[in-house]
Parts: structure tokens; C-alpha cells; sequence
């Protein structure tokens, strides 16, 4: 069962940026590259960072040291209770399940992110501490560059180019899990992301307060040279207005697509044939398997 991802806040800030690239390379990332892509997340997840503000030496050698603290961590700690959960959805796959069956894995996956935000708090803090104003000014930039292709590719969209992106998306995901659809569950899928409350807009504009959000947190840091405790309060603040909006009409609309996604998720697992829901299965075991000898393996 694929479970639902909304919780991840995607394109939310500088820091939630590597929270979100290691929950989607442990689930949504193919048996054959999970090994992989968790084993260089300390890699990548620094060149991703680096991409948006643009790091000095003594900031690299830090921001490494601590990617590599928290890839330990997160290994140790966190890998095991993703192989739990991987068996959770093993028991599951075989029969019928319910919405709130699939809101449960969503919601202890969105607890989990929680785990993940308050480990790098620290770490956050001190970063932030260093950043000069024209790193600032450069994050500004690469937000307004990734926000021109946000537009371009959503709100500039038809709703029939959008319907069919989400679509795609959809089906991928389904198919990553349970191999090809047939026509009527292809049908079924698309009817369902066609009745979405998705709204590319408000999705944007939620977007843009997250972005002016951490500007204006790292500025407040940078600007009155904070000592590290309050540094570290206002990280703390901003890591938990980008987990739970801070307006209202958005965790509403946030709510309304996570009961939508467990359904439709829900409708589209108890649609498919036994030999879907073995391949389901089976790869979800192999998902578990390459969690397990990488919980074990030394970094």
C-alpha cells in the first residue's frame, strides 16, 4: 500500500528539505536503489543544501560532520522502527483495509518526521548562527527560481494538464507497490485524483509563507546574533510552523486531503487481484530485507 506523503513538507524550507529526501528515498525509492540512496543520504542531502545557499568552507566541513552525525543516528535509531512498519503493512496487504488503516501509517510516519526534526534542531541552530546576508540574499534568489517553476508547472497548467500530472503520480507510486494496473483500475485511479480537493493554489501560497517564513527566521537569527539557545528557539518554532501551518484555513485543507488520499488509497488497494497483493508482498519484504542489512552496516 502506498501510503500518503502530504505530511512531508515539500519545497518547505532550507532544513525541511533533507528531512523530507530521507523519508522519500526509504519510501518511495525502488528495491534496486534504496541501498544506495540511504547510503550517500549524507552526500546528496549536503550537495542539495548547497545548491541553495551556497556554503563556505568552515559552514562545509560543519554541515558534513553533522549530516554525517545524523545519517549515524538515524541508522541506529530510526531504521528499526521503519522495519516495523514495514511489517505492519505486510500484515495489512493481503486483505481489505480501511481509510483509517491507511491514516494510521500516515500518521505515524508524519511522528516520526517529528523524531527527525527535533534531532536536527541543534545542528540547525548552529548553522543558521553563520549564515552571512548574502547567503540570504542568494536562498531569496533559488526560492524565487524554484517558485517561477512551481508556477510553470502547476498554476500556468490546465486543469486538464494538472489532472493528468497528479495522475501519473498516482499511478507510479500504485505501481511501484503492486505492479502494472489493469484498464478498470487505471480508470478507477484516475476517477479518484479527478475528484480531488487538490488546489495547486493554496498549495502555492502555503508555499510562499513557509519560504518568507524561514527568510525571516534566519534573519532574525543572523541579524541580532542570537546566542545559541535563542537561536535554537526560533529554529524550533519554524521547524513546528512548517510541520502544522500556523493558518488555519490551510491544516483544514491539509486535513481534508489526508482523509482523501487514506480513502483513496484504501479504494484502490481493495481493487486489486491476489497476485497484485502478493507482488505487494513481496516487494514490500524486500523493502524490509535492504532495511535490515542497512540498519546493521557500518557507515
Amino acid at each position: 500500500m502506498t501510503p500518503p506523503v502530504r505530511f512531508l513538507p515539500a519545497r518547505a524550507g532550507t532544513v525541511a528539505r533533507i528531512i523530507g529526501w530521507l523519508m522519500f528515498t526509504l519510501v518511495l525509492a525502488s528495491c534496486s536503489t534504496i541501498k544506495i540512496a540511504y547510503n550517500n543520504a549524507a552526500s546528496v542531502g549536503y550537495w542539495w543544501l548547497d545548491g541553495y545557499v551556497d556554503f563556505n568552507e568552515a559552514q562545509t566541513l560543519q554541515l558534513r560532520a553533522d549530516l554525517a552525525r545524523l545519517h549515524a543516528w538515524h541508522r541506529a535509531t530510526e531504521l528499526p522502527q521503519y522495519i516495523e512498519l514495514l511489517q505492519q503493512m505486510e500484515q495489512l496487504a493481503p486483505a481489505d483495509i480501511g481509510p483509517e488503516q491507511v491514516c494510521a501509517i500516515a500518521q505515524e510516519m508524519r511522528r516520526h518526521l517529528g523524531t527527525l526534526m527535533a534531532q536536527i534542531e541543534p545542528a540547525a541552530a548552529a548553522l543558521a548562527m553563520t549564515l552571512t546576508t548574502a547567503q540570504l540574499q542568494g536562498l531569496e534568489r533559488k526560492y524565487t527560481k524554484t517558485d517561477a517553476r512551481y508556477r510553470k508547472e502547476w498554476l500556468s497548467a490546465t486543469p486538464a494538464k494538472q489532472l493528468e500530472k497528479r495522475y501519473k503520480q498516482w499511478l507510479e507510486r500504485t505501481e511501484m507497490i503492486y505492479g502494472r494496473l489493469d484498464g478498470a483500475q487505471k480508470d478507477r485511479l484516475r476517477t479518484q485524483v479527478a475528484r480531488s480537493g487538490f488546489d495547486a493554489r493554496i498549495s502555492y501560497e502555503e508555499r510562499l509563507r513557509r519560504q518568507q517564513d524561514a527568510l525571516q527566521t534566519l534573519r532574525q537569527i543572523t541579524q541580532a546574533r542570537l546566542p545559541e539557545g535563542e537561536a535554537r528557539d526560533l529554529v524550533h518554532g519554524y521547524l513546528e510552523r512548517t510541520l502544522d501551518s500556523p493558518n488555519p484555513a490551510y491544516r483544514a485543507y491539509q486535513q481534508a486531503l489526508l482523509q482523501e488520499d487514506c480513502r483513496s488509497v484504501a479504494l484502490t488497494h481493495n481493487s486489486t487481484t491476489p497476485v497484485q497483493r502478493d507482488t505487494a508482498v513481496q516487494r514490500l519484504r524486500t523493502y524490509e530485507r535492504d532495511l535490515v542489512q542497512l540498519a546493521v552496516q557500518q557507515p
